[in-house]
């Protein structure tokens, strides 16, 4: 496993909404970069998450992480560990009163609730290796000279244009 964070979310080039996760303490433009396609609700919340902003209303991440609090439960990890045909897999480790448990989730909501308890995200390294895209493609070196922005965002969506969830089947 590979600790990421969420490096963002992004729009493909039919609007579908993606989650970029990227390894910690890995220069920018350099390694690769996870694509996970999710809802719409699922992105908003995301943002609103790494915005830092609260909602007016709570929403379902929200009070899952609201429920935990109150049963004494946190959440110690969030792993997405697999894909089969195009299908992401996460599991969310809790610590609760009476022992670890481990639950399966999708990789959406598991982001969205560790993004609020302030909890470690990791992939496993082969569904990085197999899936992830060129990091250079979703983000620059600060170090080096910038690319050309609007370059780097045809060449982005090239990409998505043509990419095929078939692409990432396991």
């Amino acid at each position: 496993m590979v600790q990421v964070h969420v490096l963002g979310v992004a729009l493909d080039s039919e609007g579908q909404h993606i989650i970029l996760l990227k390894p910690v303490a890995v220069a920018p433009a350099v390694g690769k970069v996870l694509p996970i396609w999710v809802g719409e609700q699922e992105a908003t919340s995301t943002m609103i998450a790494l915005s830092g902003d609260a909602p007016p209303r709570p929403q379902s991440h929200d009070l899952m992480k609201t429920l935990l609090d109150t049963v004494g439960a946190h959440v110690e990890r969030v792993e997405v560990t697999r894909i089969d045909q195009g299908t992401f897999y996460a599991d969310i480790t809790l610590g609760t009163p009476s022992g670890t448990l481990v639950l399966d989730a999708r990789p959406s909501d598991s982001i969205a609730l560790a993004l609020r308890a302030e909890a470690p995200l990791f992939v496993a390294d082969d569904v990085l290796a197999e899936v992830g895209i060129p990091a250079a493609m979703v983000e620059s070196a600060g170090n080096e000279e910038m690319p050309d922005p609007e370059q780097a965002l045809n060449e982005l969506k090239e990409f998505l244009e043509h990419v095929d969830p078939e692409d990432f089947t396991g």
